[in-house]
């Protein structure tokens, strides 16, 4: 956890029929997307846009945070499927991370600093995280590290879409499409393979 990957995955703007779809050709409710076969339901997406709100409001930057954030629904979205992407990638390779391994990331994020002060980095975060979500933000990258490793930094977005479409993913319309190629959310940008020593702060003043 000391590397900064040299892949950048950005996510393309797919012109693509409305997905999710009953025979009606009505939406499914409460589906804000499929991956695997597996429902991501709109209230567990929910669930953890609320969780980074509410830590978001009680911080003293409350506003700026909650300014810098105005697509979270899709940036949370894009997050959960690209994990579930990691995990069957890693699988593919028999590749795992440990409870054990989080743990220790975890202390070694947090040092001397504590964990408060890791938690207040993580909500600054591109993609913010609320306390309750770190250990699974870290087992991402902990799982992202060993995919690098295995199949290097520079080709690791071959298993990533052989993996993605594998998983046959379809999103709800109103999240945007995903592209199993670059493996990300459109029409937003899912930034996700960033810096994996600390959470990446938002820069001064954005």
């Amino acid at each position: 956890m000391h590397r900064r990957t040299a892949l950048s995955v950005s996510a393309a703007l797919l012109v693509a029929a409305p997905l999710l779809s009953a025979c009606s050709g009505e939406t499914r409710p409460g589906t804000a997307a499929v991956v695997g076969g597996e429902r991501i339901t709109t209230s567990a997406l929910q669930a953890q846009v609320n969780d980074v709100r509410t830590a978001q409001n009680r911080s003293e930057q409350a506003a700026t945070l909650i300014a810098n954030t105005p697509q979270l629904e899709r940036i949370k979205l894009g997050k959960m499927i690209q994990l579930r992407v990691l995990e069957r990638a890693a699988e593919d390779a028999g590749l795992s991370v440990t409870t054990k391994e989080i743990e220790d990331a975890r202390r070694a994020q947090e040092g001397d600093r504590g964990a408060a002060a890791l938690e207040q980095m993580a909500l600054q975060a591109r993609v913010p995280l609320a306390p309750g979500q770190i250990d699974e933000d870290l087992r991402f990258r902990l799982l992202l590290d060993k995919l690098s490793e295995r199949f290097g930094e520079d080709r690791i977005i071959e298993p990533l879409t052989k993996a993605s479409e594998a998983l046959d993913i379809e999103v709800n319309p109103r999240y945007g499409a995903w592209d199993a190629k670059q493996v990300g959310l459109g029409p937003v940008e899912t930034p996700w393979i960033t810096q994996r020593t600390r959470p990446e702060q938002q820069p001064a003043g954005a």
